[in-house]
């Protein structure tokens, strides 16, 4: 029997009942809401509300009710409607009237928005742990490919030569930001609304920051009104969610691309990769695609969310038991896909020696040229015009810009000497870059060591 039909001369009817019940999606929620509502029976006894034998009785039945669903032997029946209902219907079997003291001072309004921050604070916890791991597998990988010469590319076009490390490096740091943008929200999420009761308060002597303090909570949401009607910290989790599966999706997008012919850059391991059912020769990077395809429900999550909150007035709206499966879609989503990118990068072998003899010469190191004629006197604008003249000149004789002949560059600046041949290796342009951030061995290896040191702070 639900736990608000005391006013109601009919029962809900088996439709209504079925389209209102949030069963079969909450129930992850039972360990939270069985930790919440002990924290709270232990407030309502040092309030004197209820009794220290009361408060024993109701405990023990909690934590029976909560081996008896972690062992599968409580069914769960969705006609109980959410999970507080079952957990209290079920208490009051196993303990009598006493478990009916269970909601003294307690809404059903406060109990799931304390229930969501709890879930919010252990899964955000399991987030960044696995984001921690994700960095870890990109600084092996990069310590691996500390030497290896790649083109870095803008517009999907060779740009100039770097270190495989740097661009590994990239991520890593893309990853740092997403775990620094869980652990703000947690820092907001884990704040307890318990004690709004239904918006208002109650005229009841509790104790709202005893109950927070139990559940080693960082204070109260101190409007009530607030406590039960809003659901940013929900919102933000789940933007925090979609920005770092953004960030994986552009990790698998660049598997797909090395893995192909046309790359052959990335040899994916065989247990990561699957063939097609008519054409033999086939070794897909299926893992990556759908890598690259599930930031799309994150996002779909996000929205759902942000539309179902846009429209609520105050307080407490029945739309808000709508948020839970976008919430636990995109943690459990964003969860999964965290894991398997670092095993996917785990199991994937790079060619180191792909790209260096090929850029020998290449137009890739033209801004190389500029950064000469800088040096010699000559304004940058000028610079990268007289530069360009030779990139024209290089297509025009389908040359690399070490198969011109130095009286060819001196034909456009008479400030080109034979010492303009040093430029032309790849390597000597990526060390060359002597900026902080940069992309010169140096620069990678102070990278690399800042990393490592904060690896282990991490972990």
């Amino acid at each position: 029997m639900p736990l608000w039909n005391s006013r109601f001369r009919k029962p809900l009817a088996d439709s209504a009942l079925r389209f209102t019940s949030s069963l079969d999606f909450d129930r992850v929620l039972f360990h939270v809401d069985i930790d919440g509502s002990k924290a709270h029976v232990r407030m309502l006894r040092k309030q004197k509300i209820i009794s220290a034998a009361d408060e024993r009785k109701i405990i023990r039945g909690l934590e029976h009710i909560r081996k008896e669903i972690t062992n599968g032997k409580l069914k769960l029946d969705w006609r109980n409607e959410d999970i507080h209902t079952a957990i209290e219907e079920r208490l009051v079997k196993k303990i009598g009237e006493t478990g009916r003291k269970l909601h003294t001072a307690r809404s059903r309004n406060d109990q799931i928005a304390l229930d969501e921050r709890l879930y919010l604070r252990e899964e955000i916890a399991g987030l960044i742990k696995l984001i921690r791991h994700c960095q870890s597998v990109f600084l092996s990988q990069a310590e691996k490919h500390r030497s290896t010469i790649v083109p870095g590319y803008t517009h999907l076009q060779r740009a100039q030569p770097i270190l495989f490390a740097h661009h590994l490096l990239a991520y890593v740091e893309m990853f740092d930001r997403d775990a620094e943008r869980f652990q703000d929200c947690v820092g907001r999420a884990n704040r307890s609304p318990l004690g709004a009761a239904a918006l208002a308060g109650t005229s009841l002597p509790i104790d709202r920051h005893h109950v927070a303090r139990q559940l080693k909570m960082d204070g109260v949401v101190e409007n009530s009104i607030d406590a039960v009607s809003d659901r940013d910290v929900l919102i933000e989790c789940v933007s925090a969610c979609a920005l770092t599966m953004m960030h994986v999706s552009r990790f698998a997008e660049e598997m797909v691309l090395w893995n192909s012919h046309e790359f052959s850059f990335a040899r994916i391991d065989d247990s990561f990769a699957t063939g097609s059912s008519l054409m033999p020769q086939k070794k897909n990077p299926d893992i990556a695609e759908l890598l690259r395809g599930k930031v799309g429900r994150v996002y779909g999550d996000l929205i759902a969310l942000l539309t179902i909150m846009k429209g609520l007035p105050l307080a407490y709206n029945r739309d808000l038991q709508e948020n839970k499966e976008p919430l636990f879609d995109a943690v459990r989503t964003t969860r999964y896909s965290l894991a398997i990118a670092a095993e996917l990068l785990n199991h994937t072998r790079f060619d180191a020696t792909r790209f260096e003899t090929e850029l020998e010469g290449d137009l890739t190191l033209a801004t190389d040229l500029v950064d000469y004629l800088v040096a010699k006197g000559i304004s940058f604008r000028r610079a990268h015009s007289v530069v360009g003249k030779i990139v024209q000149e290089c297509l025009r004789q389908s040359k690399s810009l070490n198969q011109l002949s130095l009286s060819v560059y001196k034909r456009f600046s008479s400030k080109f000497g034979a010492d303009v041949f040093g430029l032309f290796t790849p390597r000597k342009s990526v060390h060359a870059k002597v900026s902080v951030g940069g992309t010169s061995g140096k620069e990678v290896e102070r990278q690399l060591h800042r990393w490592r040191a904060r690896m282990k702070n991490v972990l």
